[in-house]
């Protein structure tokens, strides 16, 4: 058996002086005198803003505290030191449940979802409902990164985390969720370990990027999505195919200036949250600079970019022509990157509840925590053991 040690947040003094003199010496881009801000990618003023409050005013150790109140661990698997949140549920019979993040976010998407999930009752919920939840940083993410370590696909962090719920932790039946890479790898953890997985819940539907996907391409519904789909590959990809053939590059510029990687990442989550294009409308600037600086203190951002690069040069996650038959739930969050009809979707998922959300967006347990628990909730509940 694997050794569990147990783990806390801890940056060093030193990390945090270099970072607020690197931000002190930011130099700045120019910005085309008759851009709209946000126009061509992050807004230069906006930027400055976020950078001298990051310099001048962000506190990190309380940020630090508040993650180090969730039960943390690390254990060697695959080569690595696998870093995960364990919070075990307040109730009868939590059922145990593997939490995903995705890029650009961390565990630290969870701190809020993570209290609503693992003790219902004090959320108005039935204790009844509660879950033990475990939520891995992903292997080259965060708190699962050294420099030098190897770099792992989807389908890989899959296997890893199959490995850390059944032969590390000991659970032989459990749930699993997840958005962004996250919705992909719980699908892989749902295709490949159907006998311990009893359903899994996604914030994003993973579906082949390809219009050849669609059964039905006159169907209004259908016709709507490749119009979506159209418009995103020629416009919102863009981050992907540096990330995915070059990250080596892109990595020396966002591991040196840190103003950089925080418009790296303030750009995705402008313009994928329900925001109206203000992201200070519906999160914080210290929760948006804490997940940014997760990626800055560890310098994991390079090895972060590897799923997308084995992604273009392998295949899709899930096999062509494989079909997810544990039972299957999606909450659509009106401002996800692609909203795929459910005629598409029951190709591919075995889908027993879909549902559509009033509001949120691509960080919906961020955004929007109480919609996305309860809906995990709801979902689940019959599929608890007896």
């Amino acid at each position: 058996m694997a050794t569990i040690n147990p783990f806390s947040v801890q940056i060093s003094d030193e990390v945090l002086r270099d970072l607020r003199t690197r931000l002190a010496l930011t130099r700045w881009p120019d910005e085309a005198p008759e851009a709209t801000p946000w126009a061509y990618g992050a807004s230069v003023a906006y930027m400055r803003q976020l950078v001298d409050y990051w310099r001048e005013r962000f506190d990190w150790r309380a940020q630090e505290a508040k993650l180090n109140e969730f039960p943390q661990f690390t254990v060697p698997l695959a080569g690595i030191d696998v870093h995960f949140m364990h919070v075990q549920g307040k109730g009868p019979k939590p059922l145990p449940l593997l939490l995903s993040h995705g890029w650009p976010g961390s565990v630290f998407e969870f701190h809020k979802i993570i209290p609503m999930l693992t003790d219902p009752a004090r959320f108005g919920g039935d204790p009844a409902d509660a879950f033990t939840v475990v939520a891995p940083s992903l292997p080259g993410y965060g708190f699962s990164f050294k420099p030098g370590q190897k770099r792992f696909s989807v389908q890989e962090i899959a296997a890893v985390f199959g490995e850390l719920m059944t032969d590390v932790l000991g659970y032989r039946r459990y749930a699993a969720q997840g958005g962004d890479w996250g919705s992909f790898i719980t699908s892989v953890v749902g295709l490949r370990f159907p006998q311990q997985v009893c359903g899994i819940h996604l914030n994003l539907m993973p579906l082949r990027r390809d219009p050849k996907v669609a059964t039905n391409p006159d169907s209004p519904e259908q016709k709507k999505y490749l119009e979506e789909l159209a418009l995103f590959l020629k416009e919102e990809t863009g981050y992907q195919w540096i990330q995915g053939t070059k990250p080596q590059t892109l990595a020396f510029a966002l591991t040196d200036s840190p103003a950089g990687l925080a418009a790296w990442i303030m750009e995705k989550f402008r313009k994928w949250s329900d925001c109206n294009g203000d992201p200070e409308s519906i999160l914080t600037k210290d929760e948006l600079l804490t997940n940014i600086t997760i990626y800055w203190a560890t310098g994991a951002i390079g090895s972060s970019f590897w799923p997308y690069y084995a992604r273009m040069h392998g295949p899709w996650p899930l096999p062509e022509g494989a079909r997810v038959e544990v039972p299957t739930a999606y909450i659509e969050f009106p401002t996800e990157i692609l909203r795929p009809p459910r005629s598409l979707a029951e190709t591919v998922y075995n889908i027993q509840r879909w549902t559509k959300a009033a509001r949120g967006g691509h960080f919906a347990a961020l955004e929007q925590p109480q919609i996305l628990a309860e809906d995990v909730r709801a979902f689940f509940r019959p599929l608890r053991p007896a």
